[in-house]
């Protein structure tokens, strides 16, 4: 099967968790012999800030070849994009949302006058929610359907009349890169890698992460960009080492230098969007890191509370429970187990692709039926 995906960026994911999926899905169809390929604009937000901000950046970039030898994308200017050119002789299209609008609805004017490709829109964020009016004025009128990361986006898409056709594709973890790394010497107690956004959710960090790991007194360390200056200052000065960015596919080695992690949701996910946890508790739990969450709803029963993942309904539970796990060794111990054992049977991108192969077949796409595990 050919496949084209035009995301915002493969190669960077400088603040830019969509290109996490993107690299386990992508590798996982490369493996199972279908011939990928991934279209991202040259002049991405994300590459730029990456190459802008960060003095190893072309460092990382290099490095990412080194993780992911099968991939790689196609820069392009969406002014000289030859769609004809380009879209010919696909099976399957895929247009994430954080594309340029004019380029989801020239994609969807082509697959109207072309019937040898379906072509599917993917949602992964929250702005169907938090900015209603730019998701509404997307045309996809042209789009055979909507991939949505989570039951509540899809409902959303059906009920305004978006799309006729909608199927709930949760992020998973690539197990490839992330799985657990044994025998690494303790550098602390605990990590959080995390970005700080747009304050949608620094009430939260101060209550179940920066005041808790205070008032217990334990090494802790963060990574992440966008922090304001004076917030660095402050957690620098209260004795958090900050890490600044990390490379997504260096993760799983912090964790293995840390004994616990945390996941603090934002706020639309918590409010608005139950059910939708993002990528990174599937990547925690996938390296055998034990996990507590700050608090939300899981309606999608993606995970088991209490054995997968703890979960905290306010800060001073939060410093409870970073205490036990850091005190309890069979306790920590259960925790990645169960972590693990979730993730590798319900949520690796195996498991997402096997998805994406009954979708396409209800699309009737052509595939190869074999692809598909049972």
């Amino acid at each position: 099967m050919k496949v084209l995906m035009f995301y915002h960026s493969l190669l960077s994911d400088w603040n830019h968790g969509n290109a996490h999926f993107l690299r386990g899905i992508a590798s996982e169809l490369i493996c199972r012999k279908d011939e990928v390929k991934i279209f991202e604009p040259s002049d991405s937000w994300s590459m730029k800030n990456l190459l802008k901000q960060q003095k190893n950046g072309q460092e990382v970039i290099n490095d990412f070849y080194n993780f992911y030898p099968l991939l790689d994308s196609i820069k392009y200017n969406k002014d000289e994009l030859d769609l004809d050119n380009i879209l010919d002789q696909a099976d399957l299209v895929i247009v994430h949302e954080w594309n340029d609008p004019d380029l989801i609805k020239r994609i969807g004017n082509h697959r109207k006058l072309n019937t040898g490709y379906k072509l599917l829109f993917h949602d992964t964020h929250h702005r169907s929610v938090t900015d209603l009016n730019s998701i509404s004025k997307l045309d996809l009128s042209g789009y055979d359907g909507v991939l949505a990361y989570g039951s509540v986006i899809r409902d959303i898409y059906l009920s305004k009349g978006w799309t006729q056709r909608a199927w709930t594709w949760h992020e998973a973890a690539d197990i490839r890169v992330f799985h657990p790394i044994k025998d690494k010497v303790k550098e602390g107690d605990l990590v959080w890698i995390g970005n700080w956004g747009d304050e949608e959710r620094t009430k939260e960090l101060y209550e179940f992460l920066i005041n808790p790991v205070i008032e217990l007194k334990i090494k802790t360390r963060i990574y992440g960009v966008r922090y304001p200056d004076n917030t660095l200052k402050e957690i620098e000065g209260l004795g958090i080492e900050y890490g600044s960015y990390l490379p997504n596919f260096r993760v799983p080695l912090a964790f293995a230098h840390f004994k616990l992690t945390l996941h603090i949701p934002r706020k639309p996910y918590v409010k608005s969007l139950p059910g939708i946890p993002t990528i990174r508790p599937f990547e925690a739990l996938a390296c055998g890191i034990p996990l507590i969450c700050s608090p939300w709803e899981d309606t999608e029963n993606l995970f088991r509370p209490g054995m997968d993942l703890l979960i905290a309904s306010d800060g001073n539970k939060m410093k409870m429970m970073i205490r036990d796990v850091l005190n309890d060794n069979e306790l920590a111990e259960f925790l990645s187990r169960h972590g693990l054992e979730t993730i590798l049977n319900h949520h690796t991108c195996a498991h997402r692709v096997d998805q994406l192969m009954r979708i396409c077949k209800d699309l009737g796409v052509h595939e190869n039926k074999d692809l598909i595990r049972e």
